[in-house]
């Protein structure tokens, strides 16, 4: 791919074809054999990773890294790296801070994060520091940091995720030819040790604590519709809600920079159903959105659930929205198909699997009890109970007569005749999904 020229007095020079077949000569002057042949090969490894598409070597890096400044204009000169002029102005903190402003098509809340990583590397490296300083030990190291500060491994592995994109872009941006994070662990795994089941007892406690109508309806939103909280209760709005039909359609704005998932619909389950109507019977008139207060982001959903719950006598569960999102698919998948239950949630069986589906106690006691010969029966039951509407939390407050509805169909009328097979018990699903049109449908 390149060769060595001699010329006169012990000068050398490199030649090579670039990608567009146009050819290049870098001059190195006088040198010896050795060292000319050294710069053809990283010459040849620089042409490679142009025509592939792919990172640079490590080792070829930071000899890149390391060169004159003499030296890297010529390479730059000649196209092979980036200009020495865009690589010296590249310092951590001012292409960090500038990548993350330009992307206003992400939400304040995912850039609000990315600055949380590019402290923790400000803090480390220096916000000085040039990219092209930076090598593969170093972003080891500061892995290593991470971990010896405490942070949990999940947020240890979402900050190396982040440090990694952030360096991604600077590879697209030319202004370094490798990535020192590529290799760091980052992808996302479950912490079974912060996975929690909210019973129904326990969830009745606590929306028995709650102050009012409208934390009801947060805390019915995220354990009975299984939404993220508080993103998808605040976009939540009134012409979101099809009383006819028996749905909600969510808003998420987590999901929404992927095309087809920048909403989803919901059934209005029957648990749900009262507090929604309750809300919809104390709103202002004209009311837009379903969760009128905290849109200026003024409290802290999370610390406020955390003083309801212990206020109801519970000790606050380890991740305490998140937990009764979870509860809530387990609990459905128990009873509807996995790829229904994810469209409902908003998120893919893999993920389902990793951080939210859970062993309960039930699950050991129908074994216990019945094994594979009672699981159709205890799965018909578990349907029943799970679609059983549970009676206001306050006489005063009583959603009945609130708005005139056709109430959604309950489980039970499907499962109430006793244990039946699994397949007799959904083909009485589809029957009665055909039937009731303002069923919401699967």
């Amino acid at each position: 791919m390149a060769s060595v020229a001699n010329d006169p007095a012990g000068r050398r020079r490199v030649l090579f074809v670039d990608p567009e077949g146009k050819r290049k000569t870098i001059r190195l002057g006088k040198t010896s054999r050795r060292g000319a042949e050294a710069v053809k090969f990283r010459v040849e490894q620089l042409l490679a990773a142009k025509l592939t598409g792919q990172a640079v070597e490590s080792d070829t890096a930071r000899w890149v890294a390391e060169l004159t400044p003499a030296m890297a204009d010529k390479l730059a000169r000649v196209g092979l790296i980036p200009k020495a002029e865009r690589k010296t102005a590249a310092t951590l903190k001012h292409f960090i801070e500038g990548y993350i402003t330009r992307r206003t098509d992400t939400s304040p809340d995912t850039r609000r994060i990315w600055r949380q990583t590019a402290r923790k590397l400000a803090d480390f490296f220096g916000p000085q520091k040039p990219l092209a300083d930076i090598t593969r030990g170093d972003a080891t190291n500061w892995r290593l940091s991470l971990i010896g500060s405490g942070l949990a491994d999940a947020s240890v592995r979402k900050h190396c995720g982040f440090a990694k994109h952030f360096f991604t872009q600077a590879v697209d941006h030319e202004l370094i030819l490798a990535n020192p994070f590529g290799k760091l662990v980052s992808s996302p795994v479950g912490n079974a040790a912060r996975q929690f089941f909210v019973t129904r007892e326990a969830t009745e406690k606590v929306l028995e604590s709650a102050p009012d109508t409208t934390w009801r309806l947060i805390i019915a939103l995220s354990r009975y519709g299984g939404l993220r909280c508080p993103s998808e209760h605040l976009a939540l709005r009134w012409e979101d809600v099809d009383w006819e039909k028996g749905r909600l359609r969510v808003t998420s704005p987590k999901t929404a920079r992927h095309a087809g998932h920048e909403s989803r619909p919901v059934p209005i389950f029957p648990e749900l159903m009262p507090y929604l109507k309750a809300s919809r019977k104390a709103a202002e008139p004209g009311a837009e959105y379903v969760i009128d207060r905290y849109r200026g982001g003024g409290g802290n959903l999370r610390t406020q659930l955390t003083r309801i719950v212990r206020r109801a006598g519970l000790t606050p569960w380890p991740r305490i929205f998140h937990n009764l999102r979870a509860t809530r698919q387990t609990e459905l998948e128990d009873v509807f198909p996995s790829h229904v239950v994810c469209k409902w949630i908003g998120n893919s069986p893999q993920v389902a699997r990793e951080h939210y589906l859970q062993t309960t106690d039930e699950h050991f006691e129908r074994a216990i009890n019945g094994g594979a010969e009672n699981g159709a029966e205890n799965g018909a039951q578990a349907a029943q109970d799970a679609a059983q509407q549970p009676h206001a939390p306050n006489r005063n407050e009583s959603p009945k007569g609130s708005v005139d509805l056709p109430q959604p169909l309950v489980l039970g009328e499907v499962t109430q005749h006793g244990a039946m097979p699994c397949n007799e018990m959904l083909e009485k699903m589809a029957e009665v999904h055909g039937n009731r049109t303002h069923r919401p449908q699967g």
